[in-house]
């Protein structure tokens, strides 16, 4: 396998600027030592921040096309580096080489999608009530966007949000998972390429990296000069994040719990069903915020539907996410494989029958396991917890408004999908007496979106907007103007001066 070491010198990321003894680097593909970092202290994290906002200052004044050409030369990186970037993403989080490759490449379609959008910041003109005037309003750059990624897609959601928040003339200081500090200090190599071919417009301090724990996390949550803190991982973390930045009356921005859930109609096309949920359900093994969590099939078709994925599912191939064929790698450590054990355990207790989750080796290190099936008698309690591994629940169900009430009813709303050929239940399930998650999709999966589409989720799930849509605004701040072009100054009826 070619060292990590190797890899990020392809890249030419200057790892010995991040050596240390504080954070060991374990890749779950054999559990072997990637790399041992340091970490930064509270005072260093607010050292980068203040150059972030020192950068900030002077970016917000690069017109916004001249912005967007940065991002365009990041994306150039990209392009040229993703093989090598996609394969450092599947040693240090255990992807499929498929997903780590697909992970940069949404990174390069993200950057599409701003520079696009740094021509197109619009803001509208309004119809005012006196004469001689016109309104309008302006968006204008917000600051210092902090952002703090999860494991599991250790790139792409930094890249969701710092190509808009630079296009949208921020600054960004990221704070990846302690699990995956590697991709984002070749990221951080492959951006500040990009400025240098950029040049003198693109002032130092423009993207921050910072590398550690929760208390790291808790100097850039609580830095009153980050008016955003854009968050992703657990909905306890998300709790967190959120109270500390309520005190100081800071924006936030959510994508946390998943919980997902797909309906299986009578009139489903069960060839495309069985694909959508085996691959929602067992992608990068589970640990996926979109991931199928919860199967209900109608009576009608879940005789034929059950016995097709109790045999893909004994058949899917785990193994070393780099070798060509395996579709389900490892867990991402010990305690995500012993999560799982206990949730199925629990599952059992509840009446629940397990088709597969056993631990399975692979070589000398890792934790694998196979996906579990399992068929419940209805939605009990731990169908109501996200546990983040391949276990997908199945309830049977006799009439749609059950199914939707079911998809509904856990606290978490991310994502959600219907299988059906009957429009009037594909609309009722878009509606708004629907699903009530940030996504909705018709003979799709709740897997995976496209980066035109703001994504995130509702309840539990945050309610921030990422990415595509609208999803600008929330890196800018809006402005009202009011412009008098009177030779008259309207006041209240009955006053006046006399100049």
């Amino acid at each position: 396998m070619q060292s990590v070491a190797q890899l990020l010198s392809a890249m030419q990321a200057d790892i010995g600027r991040y050596l240390g003894n504080d954070l060991a680097c374990i890749s779950p593909i054999d559990g072997e030592s990637l790399a041992s970092l340091r970490v930064d202290s509270p005072e260093q994290v607010q050292e980068k921040v203040g150059a972030a906002h020192a950068a900030f200052l002077q970016w917000r004044m690069v017109p916004a096309p001249r912005r967007g050409e940065l991002v365009r030369l990041f994306g150039d990186e990209l392009r040229s580096n993703k093989e090598i970037l996609g394969k450092l993403v599947t040693i240090e989080t255990g992807k499929i080489l498929q997903e780590g490759l697909g992970e940069v490449q949404e990174m390069i379609d993200i950057c599409d999608f701003a520079v696009g959008l740094s021509r197109q910041l619009y803001g509208l003109t309004i119809a005012s009530e006196r004469p001689g005037h016109r309104m309008m309003e302006t968006w204008h750059p917000l600051g210092v966007v902090a952002v703090i990624s999860a494991f599991n897609f250790p790139v792409a959601v930094w890249s969701w949000n710092a190509a808009l928040a630079f296009a949208c003339g921020d600054s960004v200081v990221w704070k990846p998972s302690e699990k995956a500090p590697l991709t984002a200090i070749a990221v951080q190599a492959l951006f500040e390429k990009a400025m240098a071919r950029f040049g003198a417009d693109a002032p130092a301090g423009l993207s921050q990296l910072v590398i550690g724990g929760q208390d790291c996390g808790a100097a850039l949550v609580d830095d009153t000069r980050v008016p955003l803190v854009s968050a992703t991982g657990s909905t306890r973390m998300g709790k967190a994040v959120a109270e500390r930045c309520a005190r100081r009356l800071a924006r936030t921005l959510f994508e946390l719990g998943g919980n997902n859930a797909m309906i299986v109609a009578p009139s489903a096309d069960l060839e495309l069903s069985t694909r959508a949920i085996v691959f929602s359900a067992v992608g990068t093994a589970g640990q996926r915020c979109t991931s199928l969590r919860r199967l209900f099939v109608h009576d009608d078709v879940a005789e034929r539907l059950l016995p097709r994925l109790k045999t893909v599912y004994a058949s899917l191939p785990v193994g070393n996410p780099l070798d060509e064929g395996t579709l389900v790698g490892p867990l991402i450590d010990e305690a995500a494989l012993q999560g799982m054990q206990l949730a199925l355990e629990r599952a059992r207790a509840e009446g629940g029958k397990v088709h597969g989750g056993e631990p399975v080796q692979v070589g000398k290190g890792g934790y694998y396991a196979r996906p579990a099936l399992v068929e419940m008698p209805s939605q009990t309690g731990i169908m109501h917890h996200e546990t983040f591994a391949p276990i997908l629940y199945v309830v049977r169900y006799q009439t749609l408004e059950q199914a939707i009430a079911m998809n509904n009813a856990v606290a978490q709303g991310l994502s959600s999908s219907i299988f059906t050929t009957d429009v009037r239940e594909a609309e009722r399930f878009m509606s708004a007496g629907g699903s009530d998650c940030g996504i909705a999709n018709v003979n799709i999966g709740p897997s995976g979106a496209e980066i035109g589409g703001a994504f995130g989720g509702e309840k539990d799930s945050g309610g921030g907007r990422e990415s595509g849509s609208d999803a600008w605004k929330a890196y800018m701040r809006r402005a009202t103007n009011t412009v008098n072009y009177s030779d008259a100054l309207p006041l209240a009826q009955g006053i006046r001066f006399d100049i």
